[in-house]
């Protein structure tokens, strides 16, 4: 399993808590220290799509330029997100080949309960 996001997010930590305190072992790749680049984002997008990746709630979305928010499709999502991966939901999982996006304990709990 491999857990992406970036450390200080909160719920980032509920999610590595949660995980830890199940013992459910994982890698962890922080986007700010290790990196976003465009193969690892294509592959995501692939697996959820850019708009189940794209965080229109935060404040880096807010900071966005109106002209940007109002015409953001797939491509410009992309290069949005790899100049700011901060704008990116997380946590992203990837586990037994899926992919997804966001933690809910009640959820993981079915899911990786029996690692």
């Amino acid at each position: 399993m491999k857990i992406y996001g970036i450390k200080n997010c909160d719920t980032v930590k509920k999610a590595r808590k949660w995980l830890d305190e199940q013992g459910v072992r994982y890698d962890f790749h922080d986007f700010k220290k290790d990196g976003l680049d465009d193969t690892l984002l294509s592959r995501l997008e692939q697996s959820v799509g850019w708009e189940t990746l794209l965080n229109r709630r935060g404040t880096t979305w807010r900071k966005l330029p109106e002209d940007v928010r109002d015409t953001i499709d797939a491509q410009s999502a992309h290069d949005v997100m790899l100049e700011n991966p901060s704008i990116i939901k997380r946590p992203v999982v990837e586990h037994e080949g899926n992919v997804s996006v966001g933690f809910s304990a009640d959820e993981w709990a079915t899911r990786f309960s029996q690692e």
